[in-house]
């Protein structure tokens, strides 16, 4: 039994306030993206959704004179840093496994390489599919983060991720793998 669920998460006001500011249509999409990779790698689906739907919580929405600035974004955003260490605070606190939300933070911090200095990192399964769920639901520009969707429609789909998780971790027994 998970102790943390999606819609947990989903419905606290620090997800509200920050993956509001970074777009919940996207962070659900990439969520749904991750679970069906994960599935496929026999990597825990309850982490990498769970990563996947936070993987933004560290956004700034980078303005210059009153217009989104792409390229000052680019060249000046460390979100995933912020997001790893705002979501492993919220997971601890909200009483995840300490072990499992570290490896959802890792996943989080290590979903884009923007702020990184050139060079490879050996990304482990989870951070992998966190990576491309979200890559996979990329826009030109950042329009990924506009897309909209009503609350309604977006706790149902969360909800039906929560159950399709339950459902493939009591058929299958899985074990956290990261």
């Amino acid at each position: 039994m998970r102790t943390v669920t999606l819609e947990t998460l989903f419905i606290h006001p620090i997800v509200q306030k920050y993956v509001g500011r970074s777009g919940i249509a996207h962070a659900i999409e990439v969520a749904e993206k991750a679970f069906h990779i994960a599935k496929s790698t026999n990597v825990s689906p309850d982490l990498a959704t769970k990563a996947a739907l936070l993987h933004d919580i560290g956004h700034y929405k980078w303005y210059e004179n009153g217009k989104w600035n792409f390229d000052l974004y680019k060249e000046n955003d460390i979100h995933a840093i912020k997001g790893a260490a705002r979501a492993h605070k919220l997971l601890v606190r909200l009483g995840e496994n300490l072990q499992d939300a570290k490896a959802i933070a890792l996943a989080i911090l290590l979903h884009t390489d923007s702020y990184l200095p050139e060079g490879h990192l050996k990304l482990s399964p989870l951070q992998q599919i966190v990576a491309k769920a979200d890559e996979a639901d990329e826009e030109p520009h950042g329009a990924h983060h506009y897309k909209e969707i009503d609350a309604e429609s977006a706790l149902n789909r969360i909800r039906l991720l929560d159950q399709k998780i339950d459902n493939l971790l009591q058929s299958n027994d899985l074990e956290h793998t990261s």
